[in-house]
C-alpha cells in the first residue's frame, strides 16, 4: 500500500498525538515532543486555527512522517509566508520520497492560500546532511544565522503574568 499523505484536522487529536510522537521518534528527542502534551481543547485550537497546519504520512494506519508548518501573514505586503516547523520521517521510511511529499503538501496548501513562499531552517550538522540536501533539491538557499531570544527571567520564570489561554475558553 502507498504512503498516504493527510492533513490533520481538528477533531483528530489522537491522530495529531501520533504526529507529535513521530516528531520524537523522527528527531530522536521524544521528550520535547511528548513529555508535557498539549490539552485536547488546545490541540483542537490549533489544529482549527487559519495559521497552523500538521500533515501526517500514513503507511495503513501507521504514522510514518509527519510535518507542521505555519502561515505567517506579512505587514510590509498584503501576502503571507509558510514556514516549515518540523520534519520528520522514521528511519524504516526514509529515502522512499516521503519527505518530498509531505513538503508537496504543504506547497499546495501555500498555493490555495496564495502564500508568496515557503521557508525552512535546517541543522548544520552532519546529521542533518541528508535534509539540507533535499531541501536544496527543493529550494535557494540563504545563508542567515538564527537567534532564540528567551522571554524568561534570570529565575527561568515568565518576565510577564501569564495571560488566560484563548484554547481555555
Amino acid at each position: 500500500m502507498p504512503i498516504q499523505i493527510h492533513r490533520v484536522g481538528p477533531d483528530e487529536i489522537a491522530l495529531m498525538e501520533a504526529v507529535a510522537t513521530t516528531f520524537g521518534e523522527g528527531s530522536d528527542a521524544p521528550e520535547t515532543y511528548t513529555g508535557r502534551r498539549p490539552s485536547a481543547a488546545y490541540l483542537r485550537c490549533l489544529l482549527a486555527g487559519e495559521t497552523f497546519m500538521a500533515f501526517a504520512a500514513l503507511d495503513g494506519s501507521a504514522v510514518v512522517g509527519a510535518i507542521a508548518a505555519y502561515e505567517l501573514p506579512k505587514f510590509e505586503q498584503e501576502r503571507s509566508e509558510v514556514y516549515i516547523y518540523d520534519l520528520a520521517v522514521l528511519a524504516t521510511h526514509r529515502r522512499q520520497g516521503v519527505a518530498t511529499a509531505l513538503i508537496e503538501a504543504v506547497r499546495t496548501e501555500a498555493v490555495r492560500r496564495g502564500a508568496w513562499v515557503i521557508f525552512v531552517q535546517a541543522d548544520t550538522g552532519v546529521e542533518d546532511a541528508p535534509a539540507i540536501a533535499l531541501y536544496t533539491r527543493l529550494g535557494r538557499r540563504e545563508e542567515v544565522l538564527h537567534f532564540d531570544i528567551p522571554v524568561t527571567g534570570a529565575d527561568g520564570r515568565p518576565d510577564h503574568p501569564p495571560t488566560r489561554p484563548r484554547w481555555d475558553s
